[in-house]
């Protein structure tokens, strides 16, 4: 009794956890849009992996044998190139679109790594997950409010940030003998290299208020890798993965309260028909593989 007592409560601190990272991530993504109506992409992501250093720091100098040790740095460099390109759609598409619909299109990355999965990683892919697969495009579709005036260049930003985004994900997979430390700290080597590259062409001097913010996001999306991660550690993963969705929720509020975002009915229901979808993807996965660790990352 004791034991089933401390692991309920054990499973209540991960869901509990991922579900306040998630909620942080939210955070990160509106505090991004807000920025991104004034400086550009580039330095947005300079600041925003500088400030991110900060408290990855005491990490990297806990972890810096893993730094040796790590395999494959071949695909160590692609994955941060693959994970840098995705985070500057999504703060691209975060300038011209709802936060929502933004967050629609990247719960779409489960659905484009089930589908190259086979091809990639020469993984089985069966009619169920193919059924999956056709019902999260076909909400893509819904998503995109059918009609040309709809097909428009930042949702085929944001769409293709979310391609790029599975491939990181793949990428992660092919990596998973890799300390956490190693794979964060690339990842932000990644964009603190494009952001100091692309920042110097768009520079706009921020003031010490913007320039706090600038330096939240990093610093919050840290600490909410720390909080998703733990999670995974404390719970099993078929109980705290599915809370991942919970972004859905938490765009649609920030985008309303703060950008006066109303999210129209295709949206609504390409985000359910993609999260129906994606968790059907996930369970069916878990049923199969249940010793594997879960396959999911959230979005910047």
């Amino acid at each position: 009794m004791v034991s089933e007592t401390a692991s309920g409560r054990t499973a209540l601190a991960g869901i509990a956890l991922m579900a306040g990272g998630i909620f942080l991530f939210a955070v990160n993504d509106a505090l991004g849009k807000w920025l991104v109506a004034t400086y550009a992409v580039g330095q947005v992501l300079l600041i925003r992996s500088l400030a991110a250093l900060v408290p990855l720091a005491p990490f990297i100098a806990r972890d810096r044998a893993t730094f040796r040790i790590a395999p494959r740095w071949g695909m160590q460099v692609l994955r941060a190139v693959l994970a840098t390109i995705e985070v500057a759609c999504f703060y691209w598409a975060l300038a011209y679109l709802p936060l929502a619909d933004v967050m629609t299109y990247y719960l779409a990355g489960p659905i484009f790594v089930t589908a190259i999965a086979g091809a990639l990683l020469r993984e089985p892919v069966g009619w169920r997950r193919w059924g999956a697969v056709a019902a999260g495009f076909v909400g893509v579709v819904v998503a995109l409010r059918p009609g040309t005036a709809a097909l428009s260049w930042p949702a085929l930003i944001a769409l293709g940030g979310s391609f790029t985004f599975s491939l990181s994900m793949i990428a992660t997979r092919f990596l998973r003998g890799t300390s956490d430390t190693v794979l964060v700290t690339t990842q932000t080597a990644g964009a603190l290299t494009f952001g100091a590259m692309a920042a110097p062409f768009a520079w706009v001097s921020p003031d010490a208020g913007d320039l706090a913010l600038l330096m939240l996001l990093g610093i919050v999306a840290m600490v909410a890798h720390v909080c998703v991660n733990r999670s995974l550690k404390l719970a099993p993963a078929s109980v705290v993965v599915p809370y991942q969705y919970t972004t859905i929720i938490w765009a649609v509020l920030f985008g309303y309260l703060v950008f006066g975002d109303v999210p129209d009915a295709w949206m609504l229901a390409g985000a359910a028909i993609i999260i129906a979808a994606g968790l059907f993807i996930y369970w069916h996965e878990r049923r199969l593989s249940p010793h594997q660790p879960a396959f999911s990352e959230p979005a910047p």
